[in-house]
């Protein structure tokens, strides 16, 4: 019987040991599930690193393709064409009087993109009639900056400045004009009224003998029409100067100036204000005779002055100038 014990427990612990011997090889062959697990995380980040990256990609190359899309847009005929309506008609309404119109419709071209040099001077022209100097000087600038010799801008912005009373920076302005139209000349502008304006800058300055020079180059321009101020703004810088008798022809050149141009006034209040010049001419002229003494010849001026006070109902000026007759009529 010890015997068989023996001999099952040996068969038991050789059953056991292939049984320890089997589950130990077993173990040795089969995956870890850790190993496992950190397989897939890794395999799931590349996945989204490489699908971040592929969207991106994507994202990028849409957003380049609209950019050109936009880039398209913009320099096509018809926003071109949208442009060039609304510039005219900004222009349209800005002489018609609708300024703020104006300046909607010429902002709109602005905004398109596709807007020239032009449109930033006429908006900066009707931001000046609203009395929006700052925007209007913005707009001068802008024109000038894209068209260095663009004689309009730079006497538009000559003439903001005369407003803004900055007349040394005006007077740069008007001879950058100049030169502008010399090198660039456009329609638009002619040198009579640039030496006219330039002949202003320097009367109010003081300049005198500048102020002759530029009056005299324009009234020998053959272009144009001759405005009957340049005369009279001449004659006061000859009186300044104290040569009264040329001063006393150019007031004499303005009247005549005026006789000739009132017949083509086409306003009873355009007729008013050049006959109320005229008057003043005659006064100006008749004190500068007495300063010479020629007594004659202030008497008739002050005639001709007190007819056309009679002929405008100014009673005042009427008043006044019988008292220069009466004093003179006692000498």
């Amino acid at each position: 019987m010890k015997k068989n014990i023996a001999k099952k427990n040996s068969s038991t612990r050789r059953v056991a040991s292939g049984a320890v011997t089997k589950q130990t090889g077993k173990k040795q062959n089969c995956f870890n599930p850790w190993s496992l697990s950190i397989y897939v995380y890794w395999f799931i980040i590349i996945f989204f690193i490489a699908a971040t990256f592929y969207i991106l990609g994507r994202s990028h190359g849409v957003a380049t393709s609209d950019t050109k899309t936009d880039s398209n847009v913009e320099i096509t005929e018809e926003v071109l064409l949208q442009a060039s309506d609304y510039f005219n008609s900004g222009k349209t309404k800005l002489l018609s009087g609708d300024t703020f119109g104006a300046i909607t419709d010429l902002t709109t071209a602005i905004d398109s993109g596709s807007a020239d040099v032009d449109t930033y001077i006429l908006r900066g022209e009707a931001y000046m009639q609203t009395a929006n100097y700052r925007d209007a000087l913005a707009d001068f600038n802008t024109a000038i900056d894209r068209d260095p010799v663009n004689a309009v801008a730079y006497y538009d912005r000559a003439l903001l400045n005369m407003r803004l009373e900055d007349y040394n920076t005006a007077l740069s302005d008007i001879n950058n004009a100049l030169a502008a139209q010399t090198a660039n000349p456009t329609p638009i502008l002619q040198l009579r009224d640039l030496y006219a304006k330039r002949g202003q800058l320097n009367l109010w300055l003081k300049n005198w003998e500048g102020a002759i020079a530029d009056y005299t180059n324009s009234l020998a321009r053959p272009d144009g029409v001759v405005n009957p101020n340049v005369y009279a703004e001449r004659a006061e810088a000859y009186t300044a100067t104290g040569n009264y008798a040329a001063a006393i022809n150019d007031y004499g050149a303005a009247i005549r100036v005026i006789s000739e141009q009132i017949q083509g006034a086409t306003t009873a209040a355009e007729r008013e204000n050049q006959s109320s010049n005229a008057m003043t001419y005659f006064e100006k002229s008749a004190a500068l005779n007495l300063a010479l003494g020629d007594t004659d010849a202030a008497r008739s001026d002050l005639e001709s002055a007190y007819t056309i006070a009679a002929a405008l109902l100014d009673d005042t000026s009427m008043t006044r100038i019988q008292g220069v007759l009466n004093d003179l009529q006692a000498q």
